[in-house]
């Protein structure tokens, strides 16, 4: 009973652990200080691979623009359902596996789980990702400069071609130091 206790701790304990920790801290030397883009996107749906696409073209483009991107959390309860779904997932196999009656007449379709535990095992570990990944796809590829929104493929349906993101790009700069200039311009000097 204390190695199912274990298991179970240990799995939720994996669970727990955030696995962005491939970002490096800024120093003051390395702040930002350009414009920034930030992608917002589905990862499930497969849309990390169509960001850094962007990222390698908008380096190219425009060297001094930061772009960020993170995947979108889906809306609700969906992600803390989908976490919630995904250790019971895990809980069950453990169960299945370790051969747990409960002490309990059995039911049918546990008695078979512990008579074909590879099949059964299987099966929950299919069924609950396939699950999962319904909760947590978005479908998202949103897009953000300076933390003001500029393109929603939830509200367009599509990803923006590279000549319209560019376009949106510098529309927003041209916009960004057209103020800057206006700024300098109310500055007054007394003599």
């Amino acid at each position: 009973m204390r190695w199912l206790i274990l298991c179970i701790f240990a799995v939720m304990l994996m669970h727990s652990i955030d696995g962005s920790g491939d970002e490096a801290p800024l120093t003051k030397l390395g702040a930002k200080t350009g414009p920034t883009l930030r992608f917002f996107y589905c990862y499930s749906c497969g849309y990390r691979k169509a960001f850094e696409q962007y990222v390698n073209i908008l380096k190219q483009k425009y060297p001094e623009l930061h772009v960020e991107g993170e995947n979108f959390n889906p809306p609700g309860y969906n992600m803390l359902i989908a976490k919630a779904l995904g250790t019971l997932k895990i809980l069950m196999i453990v169960l299945i596996v370790s051969g747990t009656d409960f002490g309990l007449p059995l039911t049918s379709i546990w008695q078979w789980c512990l008579n074909n535990r590879f099949y059964s095992c299987i099966l929950i570990f299919l069924l609950g990702n396939a699950i999962e990944g319904l909760l947590v796809s978005s479908g998202a590829f949103e897009i953000h400069f300076n933390d003001v929104p500029v393109w929603s493929k939830l509200e367009t349906g599509r990803i923006p071609q590279p000549l319209e993101l560019f376009q949106i790009i510098d529309f927003h700069l041209d916009m960004q130091f057209s103020e800057m200039e206006m700024d300098v311009g109310k500055i007054k000097f007394q003599t």
